[in-house]
């Protein structure tokens, strides 16, 4: 089942921001995640906040477009009353569950309520996730017609048994057909992939990694795959009906994909993301809406269980359609909690995330210990030396192998 939301203060009920989030305002960027909670099936080893058909009596899919509008609505009624400054909207994102699972019509609806709303960038970068079994043509289409500009399609893996394990039910096959629709649709292209599934062996990984560079995608994630406590998978292990992940097999998994991904022309720029590098004068291949949570920006979250960060205000919303549905109704904000950052968790949450980019985490945001640290990891092989002489924390492959550890000494 999905994960339980975190334990923090309550949320106002019309949502109201504190006069806080007016600082440096003008500094940081702005971006719409769009949660898109409906899924075909629940795969065994995901526990995101969605939900099958059987989960969801009495919630329509049909009418969740028109919810998510009220509450971008209702976003840009409490920005606006926080004093915030007028902001573009940088980066849109739809993910899920699968947003494809919508009328292309309907996604189509919510970006031009967010463009209504809050204009979008010149240049904006507005992605949905895709199943490879969940679009078409035609869909593809319609999408890039709206505004969309990259699709982030959940290939996992192109090995019939990992797919099985899974529970993922599309025919992989299919994958380089969206690829392929995508791309004369106009849009970009993002494969997911996930490794360390039980049962997948280094040539199993080695096959999907070069299915996925077959492509030509414009960017590729890898995500180990973290068995997570109350799935099916991990219920599953403990019976001993399927084998345990194995940390060394992740690890060579890894340097596997590293290897190839270099190889093939994709630089990486986050721990578990690569991308190509941009055309000349182009733009950046990479997420930019991943790369806003990573460094500390704004953004707003819609849907049951999204969560919304506005200038160190971190908030939640109610998690189940049904809960999320009647707040919208009754006028009220579906907030269901909230917490301020004070400037130590900011710090800690900015050493967490930004070592784990390729440009590195400045050393002045390391307190006198962490900084002492830094000769002890170059010595070990996991910090890069001349980037740390320059004033900056950058991994070596061995470092991104072991970032947490590596977190956990600069924070200690």
């Amino acid at each position: 089942m999905p994960r339980a939301l975190p334990l923090a203060d309550p949320a106002p009920v019309d949502g109201a921001l504190p006069a806080s989030v007016r600082d440096g305002a003008e500094q940081r960027d702005l971006g719409v995640y769009l949660h898109v909670p409906f899924c075909r099936v629940r795969c065994g080893y995901c526990d995101f906040n969605t939900y099958t058909a059987s989960e969801i009596r009495g919630v329509k899919q049909s009418d969740f477009a028109d919810q998510a509008i009220a509450e971008l609505e209702l976003a840009a009624r409490v920005l606006d009353d926080a004093g915030l400054p007028p902001r573009p909207v940088s980066t849109v994102f739809f993910g899920g569950g699968t947003p494809t699972l919508l009328p292309a019509s309907d996604l189509a609806r919510m970006l031009a309520a967010v463009e209504r709303l809050f204009t979008l960038a010149p240049g904006a970068e507005v992605t949905t996730e895709a199943n490879p079994d969940s679009i078409d043509a035609t869909g593809f289409r319609q999408l890039a017609d709206a505004g969309f500009t990259r699709a982030s399609i959940g290939m996992q893996s192109a090995v019939p048994h990992v797919l099985g394990t899974l529970e993922r039910t599309h025919d992989p096959a299919n994958v380089p057909l969206r690829v392929a629709e995508a791309r004369d649709a106009g849009l970009a292209v993002s494969l997911d992939l996930i490794y360390g599934t039980p049962g997948e062996s280094i040539d199993d990984w080695r096959a999907s990694l070069d299915a996925a560079l077959e492509q030509r995608p414009d960017h590729i994630s890898a995500y180990a795959l973290i068995v997570e406590e109350g799935t099916k998978l991990a219920r599953q292990i403990a019976r001993g009906e399927v084998p345990p992940v194995d940390d060394d097999l992740h690890a060579a998994m890894y340097e596997a994909a590293d290897a190839r991904l270099s190889q093939a022309g994709y630089s990486w720029y986050e721990v578990s993301n690569w991308a190509l590098a941009a055309d000349d004068g182009g733009a950046s291949r990479r997420s930019r809406h991943n790369r806003a949570y990573w460094t500390g920006q704004d953004w707003w979250g819609i849907g049951p269980g999204a969560h919304s960060h506005i200038g160190g205000v971190r908030f939640w919303n109610v998690k189940h359609p049904a809960a999320y549905a009647q707040r919208l109704a009754a006028g009220e904000s579906p907030a269901a909690g909230r917490e301020t950052l004070d400037d130590e968790t900011r710090r800690v949450e900015r050493v967490l995330l930004e070592t784990r980019l390729a440009e590195g985490l400045s050393t002045s945001a390391l307190a006198p210990e962490g900084r002492r640290e830094v000769a002890g990891l170059i010595a070990d092989g996991l910090v890069d030396p001349g980037s740390a002489l320059r004033g900056t924390v950058v991994l070596t492959l061995r470092g991104r192998l072991l970032a947490d550890a590596v977190v956990r000494r600069l924070l200690d």
